[in-house]
This record gives C-alpha cells, sequence and structure tokens, in this order.
C-alpha cells in the first residue's frame, strides 16, 4: 500500500515536471523586431519587422500548416499612434512528421514578418509604439507543445 503511495507520487512528480521541462523548451523560442532601423517619416510608410528565432530540434506551424489541428503561427500588430498595413508570412517548408498523416508546412530557423507602419503626416509626437503579439506552437519532430503567445513592442523615433 505505502509503496503504490510512493509510486504514484512519483509518476505524479515526474508528470509536472516533464510539463515544466517542455514548457522551457517552447519558451527558448524568442521574438525580437523593428521599425525601419528606428526611425521613419511623418506622412510616410516604413517597414516593421518581426523575427521569430526558432532554435534548433524546434519547428512552428507556418501560417498555412495544412493540418487540420495544426495551430498556425500568427503576427497581429496595432498603434495609436500609426497606420499599421497587413502582415506579409513567408513560406514555410513542407516536413512530414510521425505525428501527421500527411507533410506539414512549418517554419524552421529565423523567420521574418513585415508589415507597413505609416504615421500620420499631423503626429505631433516624437516616438511611436506599435503593440505586436506572436502565437505560435513548438514542435519537435515527435510531439507538439501548447501554443504559446508572446507580445513585444517595437519603437521608432519619428522625424
Amino acid at each position: 500500500m505505502i509503496q503504490n503511495i510512493i509510486r504514484a507520487g512519483i509518476l505524479a512528480a515526474v508528470i509536472v515536471l516533464a510539463g515544466h521541462f517542455s514548457s522551457v523548451i517552447a519558451q527558448n523560442i524568442s521574438v525580437s523586431g523593428s521599425i525601419a532601423n528606428g526611425t521613419v517619416t511623418r506622412g510616410t510608410a516604413a517597414r516593421a519587422t518581426v523575427t521569430l528565432n526558432i532554435p534548433g530540434g524546434l519547428h512552428t506551424n507556418s501560417s498555412r500548416p495544412g493540418g487540420e489541428y495544426a495551430i498556425p503561427t500568427t503576427v497581429r500588430a496595432s498603434s495609436r499612434d500609426a497606420k499599421i498595413g497587413a502582415v506579409s508570412y513567408p513560406r514555410g517548408v513542407n516536413r512530414k512528421f510521425e505525428f501527421s498523416e500527411k507533410a506539414l508546412n512549418v517554419y524552421e530557423g529565423r523567420v521574418r514578418f513585415g508589415f507597413n507602419v505609416t504615421v500620420p503626416a499631423t503626429f505631433r509626437g516624437r516616438t511611436i509604439k506599435v503593440n505586436v503579439s506572436v502565437r505560435y506552437q513548438a514542435c519537435t519532430n515527435e510531439v507538439c507543445y501548447a501554443p504559446k503567445t508572446k507580445q513585444i513592442t517595437l519603437t521608432a523615433r519619428v522625424n
């Protein structure tokens, strides 16, 4: 009886640690970005770039993964200071995994997403802020982890 309780406790601890480590692995994906080298001009569009850095051994589903249950990577940008254009998503690569019957379209390595930021000619501030939210599902060749959302704020000086 006591041995069963100890075994159950050890099993519970292993499950908790496995969940923690898988979460840590998925958190190793970093998100960064910039707006036109840090300076924008009133009344004109500038290009913003968001970069998803995916470590070796991991991939994320692309924006169009092609699998019924695959969660796509999405990038959302918003700003009170500027007009935000549509996000350009890069093409992924098709890969076949043990857990899916057909190939999925995924992102690997360094992936860049772009969009235009237009500061109104009447804007009176000295800097703009763009809030960006990136949602992705990190996977290995065998398993996918719970989806994550990372948020960053891009800033640029206004001329």
